[in-house]
Protein backbone atom coordinates (compact mmCIF):
# COMPACT_ATOMS: atom_id res chain seq x y z
CA UNK A 1 0.00 0.00 0.00
CA UNK A 2 2.85 2.73 1.07
CA UNK A 3 5.21 2.33 -2.35
CA UNK A 4 1.76 2.53 -4.25
CA UNK A 5 1.00 5.68 -2.82
CA UNK A 6 4.43 6.79 -3.05
CA UNK A 7 3.78 6.61 -7.05
CA UNK A 8 0.01 8.56 -6.80
CA UNK A 9 1.59 11.34 -4.29
CA UNK A 10 4.81 13.11 -5.06
CA UNK A 11 5.13 14.38 -1.54
CA UNK A 12 5.61 11.14 -0.24
CA UNK A 13 9.58 10.54 -0.78
CA UNK A 14 11.09 8.43 1.44
CA UNK A 15 14.85 7.59 1.93
CA UNK A 16 16.00 4.70 -0.07
CA UNK A 17 19.39 2.89 1.40
CA UNK A 18 20.94 -0.53 0.20
CA UNK A 19 18.61 -2.91 -1.19
CA UNK A 20 15.65 -0.53 -1.88
CA UNK A 21 15.14 0.10 2.31
CA UNK A 22 12.84 2.80 2.76
CA UNK A 23 13.01 4.86 5.46
CA UNK A 24 10.28 7.21 6.38
CA UNK A 25 10.64 10.04 8.04
CA UNK A 26 8.65 12.26 10.32
CA UNK A 27 7.24 14.28 7.50
CA UNK A 28 6.76 11.29 5.51
CA UNK A 29 4.81 9.33 8.32
CA UNK A 30 2.64 12.86 9.18
CA UNK A 31 1.85 12.79 5.43
CA UNK A 32 0.91 8.93 5.30
CA UNK A 33 -1.46 9.71 8.33
CA UNK A 34 -3.06 12.67 6.25
CA UNK A 35 -3.49 10.56 3.50
CA UNK A 36 -5.10 7.34 5.26
CA UNK A 37 -7.62 9.93 7.16
CA UNK A 38 -8.58 11.42 3.67
CA UNK A 39 -8.78 7.91 2.19
CA UNK A 40 -10.64 6.01 5.12
CA UNK A 41 -12.09 8.55 7.42
CA UNK A 42 -13.07 11.13 5.07
CA UNK A 43 -14.01 8.95 1.74
CA UNK A 44 -11.96 10.47 -0.64
CA UNK A 45 -10.46 9.01 -3.61
CA UNK A 46 -7.53 8.65 -4.46
CA UNK A 47 -7.41 12.13 -7.12
CA UNK A 48 -9.58 13.87 -4.59
CA UNK A 49 -6.73 13.26 -1.38
CA UNK A 50 -4.12 14.44 -4.09
CA UNK A 51 -5.56 17.47 -5.03
CA UNK A 52 -6.69 18.01 -1.33
CA UNK A 53 -2.75 17.51 -0.51
CA UNK A 54 -1.59 19.62 -3.37
CA UNK A 55 -3.06 22.85 -1.49
CA UNK A 56 -1.32 25.83 -0.45
CA UNK A 57 1.30 25.05 2.45
CA UNK A 58 -0.45 27.19 5.36
CA UNK A 59 -3.62 24.67 5.01
CA UNK A 60 -1.36 21.75 4.30
CA UNK A 61 0.27 22.60 7.85
CA UNK A 62 -3.07 23.29 9.81
CA UNK A 63 -4.92 19.90 8.46
CA UNK A 64 -1.86 17.27 9.30
CA UNK A 65 -1.75 18.84 12.72
CA UNK A 66 -5.77 18.26 12.56
CA UNK A 67 -5.27 15.11 11.72
CA UNK A 68 -2.77 13.87 13.90
CA UNK A 69 -4.93 15.03 16.82
CA UNK A 70 -7.41 13.43 15.53
CA UNK A 71 -6.07 10.07 14.72
CA UNK A 72 -4.72 10.29 18.83
CA UNK A 73 -7.34 10.97 19.92
CA UNK A 74 -9.00 8.06 17.93
CA UNK A 75 -6.30 5.87 19.38
CA UNK A 76 -6.78 6.85 22.48
CA UNK A 77 -10.07 5.87 22.37
CA UNK A 78 -9.46 2.87 21.75
CA UNK A 79 -6.93 2.12 24.68
CA UNK A 80 -9.76 3.71 26.93
CA UNK A 81 -12.38 0.62 25.85
CA UNK A 82 -9.43 -1.70 26.11
CA UNK A 83 -9.00 -0.60 29.89
CA UNK A 84 -13.15 -0.37 30.48
CA UNK A 85 -13.06 -3.95 29.49
CA UNK A 86 -10.83 -5.24 32.15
Amino acid sequence: MLRYWEQEFPQLKPVKRRGNRRYYQRQDVLIIRQIRSLLYDDGFTIGGARQRLTGDQAKEDVSQSQQIIKQLRIELEQVLKILRRQ
